[in-house]
């Protein structure tokens, strides 16, 4: 346990004359033996010796104490269960005349080593977002980002979040990011990943679609994903499609992609294919092409606030297109069957 020459390396300590390998002897010394019930036992007893040996010696530990306080205050160590009230606690006894030196080096070494294990570390808190179908909701996260989340998408990230700016996002969103050089915001959709330091971005990822989308309208992000050696940098007014492990990346216009935040479906020169997948996720429905050589045609117009007869009518009106809906049903297991458009070439 503790032995004389323990002993005597502690009595130095105390004096003030020990040497730089001695203190951190003495340190360690405590670490190793916190938890440890005999050891406690013993330099109590030590203790009680060295009392009854010395009984002729004045100890003014004023300047100690003082000194204790300015350490707890400028730690601000009086609020969490630190090292120095441990050890305080354990051997309060001893303190006025030998283990307040042992209190103050103690907490100062191992602040000085790792200042992290001087706090009790925070447990990091979920946080989630969701938009119920046909629905649109603003957001602002702790780090100053804005955003906008679209129609049954949820987005979650962790408590504390302003040093670890990672979200994880299902369904689509809009993000104007705040700038951190620091600390980089980073979202994940799955496996693959959206890096960037500061800018706006739109991101369409529905789990159930397997397609990924992003569309930046400012500043720079990396797009990253499993079997790219690299990331990808997407520059503004460009779209990123991940679509059954292939990317595409082309011009565009991106206010299109962020018009939904204003209740607008915006089509500028798109396919049949993108119209239908768009409309579909608007209004919650089914949408089937069933003639392919309706995808080499190309689709403009700017709805809000329309009904989905009235798009899909406007479109029939300015294309050689006829549609079909079928409304909803129920099916024989007891669920709902979505509405369904079936879109067919007009013949002319």
């Amino acid at each position: 346990m503790i032995n004389k020459t323990d002993i005597d390396k502690l009595k130095r300590f105390s004096k003030g004359l020990s040497d730089t390998e001695e203190e951190k002897y003495i340190y360690s010394l405590f670490a190793d033996n916190e938890d440890n019930v005999e050891f406690k036992k013993h330099l109590q007893q030590e203790f009680s010796k060295y009392l009854k040996t010395h009984p002729e010696e004045d100890h003014n530990l004023s300047y100690l104490l003082d000194r204790t306080h300015h350490i707890m205050h400028k730690q601000e160590l009086q609020k969490k269960d630190t090292i120095v009230k441990r050890i305080y606690k354990w051997y309060s006894v001893a303190a006025a005349v030998l283990l307040v030196p042992l209190i103050i080096a103690g907490a100062i070494w191992f602040i000085q080593q790792n200042k992290e294990e001087a706090m009790v570390a925070e447990a990091p808190v979920k946080s989630t977002l969701f938009a119920p179908l046909g629905s649109r909701i603003s957001f602002s996260l702790p780090d100053g980002t804005q955003g906008w989340l679209n129609s049954g998408s949820s987005l979650e990230y962790s408590l504390p979040f302003s040093n670890n700016r990672q979200i994880a996002l299902k369904g689509e969103a809009w993000f104007d990011v705040a700038h951190n050089d620091e600390h980089a915001f980073e979202v994940a959709t799955g496996d693959s990943r959206v890096k960037v330091l500061g800018t706006k971005f739109n991101v369409n990822a529905y789990p159930e679609e397997k397609y990924l989308e992003v569309v930046l309208e400012e500043g720079k992000v990396e797009f990253t994903t499993p079997g790219l050696s690299s990331g990808v940098e997407i520059k503004p007014n460009e779209r990123l499609v991940l679509k059954e492990g292939s990317i595409n990346i082309n011009e565009t216009d991106a206010s299109k992609y962020s018009g939904w935040m204003e209740g607008k479906l915006i089509f500028k020169g798109d396919s049949m294919d993108e119209v239908a997948r768009r409309i579909g996720r608007w209004y919650n429905v089914s949408v089937e092409v069933v003639d392919e050589e309706l995808n080499a045609y190309r689709f403009r117009g700017i709805f809000q606030d329309d009904s989905l007869e009235e798009v899909v009518h406007y479109l029939s009106m300015t294309s050689p297109i006829r549609y079909r809906i079928i409304d909803r049903k129920q099916l024989d297991d007891g669920t709902i069957q979505k509405k369904k458009v079936m879109l067919y070439k007009k013949n002319i």
